[in-house]
């Protein structure tokens, strides 16, 4: 006999497994690449094949996972997402030669982009508006956590154990949140979900899988090489395309005409300011540490870690700050702080202590972790539940692209100023230039954030910011019987 759980809890508890599986899952495998290279018997450079493989899938059915859901149903396609993740990370912990790793890694970044819209749309069907502050402390939990933790996880396990046991560790996950979700989820289908936008489909899959391919590439083939500029220059032709095919239909599937609506248009834009931001420091930062303080790859992680202390604290914060400050005044106070500790860190040296350093990042924690909060609450706010699914669909899109364009814009720097300078003694030796110009490209992306944020107006979000109950918000919902029926 089932137990009688919260459809609350139940949408919560798979939320946060699933999100903690796949966040992790994007780190992990970074710092195991030079093990699974050599113990395939191929050249490093063949081994990044395995995180091209599962970007372009990921592209590739993001898109389409919005309408999925609607069409056949959110708990069907987020468990079927799930578990074809969870299998195809124990079938990479099999693999004995690149090509079937990387295929089961194509697998992989299917599920992944069927599951992240999918788990949001489930998230912010089941909350109202009103208490979408306090599920924050959820959304902000796997995101800060599992990144944190892979590279430490990573080092961790490939040291006392073997490379495959960074896919075997997704079982416990997974698992029992397939087991869990089969037996509690409730389904939910969208009666005017339509026919799939077949032409929206094939221009959006190869438009965002060949962008990202050229964005994830270019740092490191060139971006002169004719295979990065053809694969780029087709990308944006096919997205351009897309843009004028989806105003066009009826039924979108990525329905370009949500950017009406002011808050989850700037929002968004915020979104992919902090995404390209937040993702391009945590990729230079290790470098430099690492490169030029002569940092182990241990010692970088634990030094990062603060910044997850402090997103997981700034989760708890956010349902007391948001209603107070308002979404416009807490993004842009957290982009402002975030900006000027990324300034800071780039002056380190290898004279400051290590505790100044972490300090540092778990400032950043605190900052950005509730401008992201913030921004995922106040992003939905005016989204009706019908339009749900596309809307969560649209707003990962956005993020994946931001995060790829901040790290191919500072790698880009990286390689543009060099990371190696050679002395008047005829040595070479790390150049701090290139990595503190970097550091200072990731605060501009913040910067240019702000101006998005700056945009925002809190009475667009009234939804969110009113309080759950009393006479207060009965008296506006009295005023504002639309968003009441929204929610």
């Amino acid at each position: 006999m089932k137990i009688g759980l919260n459809p609350k809890v139940i949408v919560s508890i798979v939320y946060v497994l699933a999100m903690f599986m796949v966040a992790m899952d994007g780190t992990v495998l970074n710092v195991a690449l030079r093990t699974i290279s050599e113990e395939l018997g191929i050249p490093p450079a063949a081994s990044s094949t395995l995180n091209v493989g599962y970007l372009v899938s990921l592209a590739v059915f993001l898109p389409v996972a919005g309408w999925l859901g609607d069409r056949w149903g959110t708990k069907r396609v987020f468990l079927s997402a799930l578990a074809l993740f969870t299998v195809s990370s124990a079938l990479c912990a099999t693999a004995d030669q690149l090509s079937t790793l990387t295929f089961f890694r194509i697998l992989q970044g299917a599920g992944g982009g069927l599951l992240t819209p999918v788990a949001m749309a489930m998230l912010f069907r089941t909350f109202p508006p009103q208490e979408r502050a306090k599920v924050s402390r959820m959304l902000i939990l796997p995101i800060a956590l599992a990144p944190a933790l892979g590279p430490i996880v990573s080092g961790l396990i490939v040291d006392q154990l073997s490379w495959r046991w960074i896919f075997y560790v997704n079982l416990p996950v997974g698992i029992p949140a397939v087991i869990f979700g089969m037996l509690y989820l409730k389904e939910h289908r969208e009666q005017g979900a339509g026919r799939l936008d077949v032409p929206g489909w094939l221009l959006s899959a190869p438009g965002l899988a060949l962008t990202m391919y050229a964005l994830s590439q270019g740092p490191l083939r060139g971006w002169t090489s004719p295979l990065i500029i053809g694969a780029g220059l087709t990308g944006i032709i096919l997205l351009t395309l897309l843009v004028v095919a989806e105003l066009r239909t009826k039924q979108p599937l990525l329905d370009l005409r949500l950017l009406k609506d002011r808050l989850f248009r700037y929002s968004g834009l915020v979104s992919v300011c902090g995404a390209a931001g937040l993702l391009g420091m945590l990729y230079v930062f290790p470098l430099m540490y690492q490169n030029v303080l002569n940092a182990t790859a241990l010692e970088t992680g634990l030094t990062t870690f603060p910044e997850a202390l402090g997103l997981m604290i700034a989760s708890q914060l956010v349902p007391w700050t948001y209603p107070r400050l308002g979404p416009r005044k807490l993004i842009s106070m957290g982009l402002i702080c975030t900006a000027v500790i990324f300034i800071t860190l780039s002056q380190i040296t290898v004279d400051t202590n290590p505790w100044f350093i972490r300090s540092l990042l778990f400032g950043v924690g605190i900052f950005l972790g509730q401008t992201v909060g913030a921004v995922q609450i106040a992003s939905f706010a005016k989204i009706p539940p019908p339009s749900m699914g596309r809307a969560s669909t649209w707003f990962t899109v956005q993020n994946r692209l931001g995060s790829a364009i901040g790290m191919a814009l500072l790698s880009a720097v990286l390689a543009g100023v060099g990371t190696t300078t050679v002395t008047a003694a005829g040595t070479m030796e790390p150049n701090m230039l290139a990595y503190r110009l970097a550091l200072l490209g990731a605060a501009a992306f913040l910067l240019i954030g702000l101006c998005f944020a700056l945009k925002i107006s809190d009475d667009d979000a009234a939804a969110t910011i009113r309080k759950n109950s009393g006479q207060g918000l009965f008296r506006r919902q009295k005023k504002s019987p639309s968003l009441t029926q929204e929610s």
